[in-house]
């Protein structure tokens, strides 16, 4: 009998810290935690005491990647709350300025993050050595995120142009117009790169998911839908604390959410794409055929070809929604009155997947309580079922193979530890 311990003390290629620990013994996986240190950030108890209309600015800082995701998801819950329906080309606005948020983060993961793990490298600094091209290419797009982020939010990271009923302003024709040519340019680059990642070589891997998503009558979905999922789940997102609970573990500083009864479940780009394939616009859908992507992907190796169609989705409807904008009348519609002791809540899709919201409002508008389920929470769960299985696959690897491949097999799902916590050290026992 053999024991053996595999450790990674700290994750590299994915947002925030954390770390995690394998125990192998007599060949079998005996132990797997993925555990989040980095210190807890207490944003809902940040939130107690402060008027509704502060939640978009507040929840905006939990994270520098998918700010607009936290933004809309209070907005959302908040103008629910007062009964609040925006005008349509606020809403177009809010999905524009939601594609941004995709194409930067796709952008960043793509290249930056996910590429050097198929191309043989450790970081994308030294990727940038030998394919310079390459990066470029990331970072075009990525700017051209950020641009759509500055137009509408006020600023590419932490925006405060959003409130809750719109907009503080809304920009002019000319403004929008500004921006369409290299959101052009954009598409071309994002049908390039499902392209480029469809020609990587990847794991033979098929994994058994339980998707989790937004799904919208008529849009791939972002900031509205129901819930749903691939075992038949379907729900209004006011039913979601029914559905879904949040447990501790010991060895981490973030809640995981489980399906009630301790079942693991997938949200993110895998998820969106598979329960909503039918709802991709005709651009998206055409070079996901092209490359050949299955109408469900279940290799979690694959998700670099799904965040590349969703890229050239969310550069499509940016491009719609430019052509067809009319500033409105109003930026915003005020809320009259004041509920007294109100539950409210909304789900949004951030690019890592579902971010739910739940609120209850006191006197004058007051927040008495905040919960907000960010994606990683929800995958953490499940991203320690693939670590598993990986580690169960290559348990005769030694030591820095295996855990090459469990830093790689999670960012597959591009946890965003920050996000959790409110990730990766890999400590591995063999026995």
């Amino acid at each position: 009998m053999t024991d053996r311990t595999i450790a990674v003390d700290y994750l590299a290629r994915v947002e925030g810290e954390g770390a995690l620990r394998v125990r192998i013994h007599d060949r079998k996986v005996e132990e797997v935690e993925l555990k989040i240190f980095e210190p807890p950030r207490f944003f809902e108890a940040f939130l107690r005491g402060r008027s509704y209309l502060e939640a978009p600015d507040i929840t905006a800082r939990i994270c520098g990647i998918c700010p607009v995701a936290y933004q809309m998801s209070s907005c959302h819950a908040m103008e629910s709350a007062y009964g609040l329906r925006v005008a349509p080309a606020v809403r177009a606005l809010r999905r524009l300025l939601y594609c941004g948020e995709w194409i930067e983060s796709h952008a960043l993961h793509i290249y930056l993050l996910h590429a050097p793990d198929f191309l043989g490298y450790p970081d994308a600094i030294r990727l940038a050595k030998d394919h310079p091209k390459v990066v470029q290419q990331g970072l075009q797009l990525k700017k051209v995120g950020n641009a759509l982020m500055t137009l509408l939010g006020g600023r590419e990271i932490h925006p405060v142009n959003v409130r809750v009923g719109g907009f503080y302003r809304c920009p002019s024709r000319e403004e929008t117009d500004g921006l369409r040519e290299s959101v052009e340019t954009a598409l071309t680059l994002s049908q390039e790169t499902a392209r480029f990642v469809a020609g990587l070589d990847f794991p033979k891997v098929e994994e058994d998911y339980e998707f989790v998503s937004l799904r919208h009558p008529e849009e791939y979905p972002m900031n509205e839908g129901e819930v749903v999922s691939s075992r038949g789940l379907r729900i209004p997102v006011s039913r979601y604390e029914a559905e879904f609970e949040e447990i501790h573990v010991p060895y981490a500083n973030a809640l995981q959410s489980v399906r009630k009864g301790g079942g693991s479940y997938l949200v993110g780009p895998l998820a969106r794409y598979a329960l909503n394939r039918d709802r991709l616009g005709r651009k998206a859908d055409a070079i996901a055929r092209e490359v050949g992507l299955e109408p469900v992907v279940r290799n979690p190796y694959r998700s670099i070809i799904v965040r590349a169609v969703e890229m050239v989705e969310a550069c499509d409807e940016a491009l719609r929604i430019l052509r067809e904008y009319r500033p409105p009348e109003h930026p915003y519609v005020e809320a009259k009155g004041a509920p007294d002791n109100t539950r409210c809540m909304a789900a949004t899709e951030a690019p890592r997947g579902l971010l739910y919201h739940r609120y209850r409002l006191g006197a004058g508008g007051l927040i008495e309580d905040a919960k907000i389920v960010a994606p990683t929470s929800q995958n953490q769960k499940r991203i320690e079922d693939d670590l598993r299985d990986v580690v169960g696959r290559f348990l005769d690897m030694d030591d820095a193979h295996l855990t090459s491949e469990c830093e790689r097999a999670v960012r597959n799902h591009d946890p965003c530890i920050s996000c959790a916590t409110h990730f990766l050290k890999l400590d591995l026992v063999r026995n």
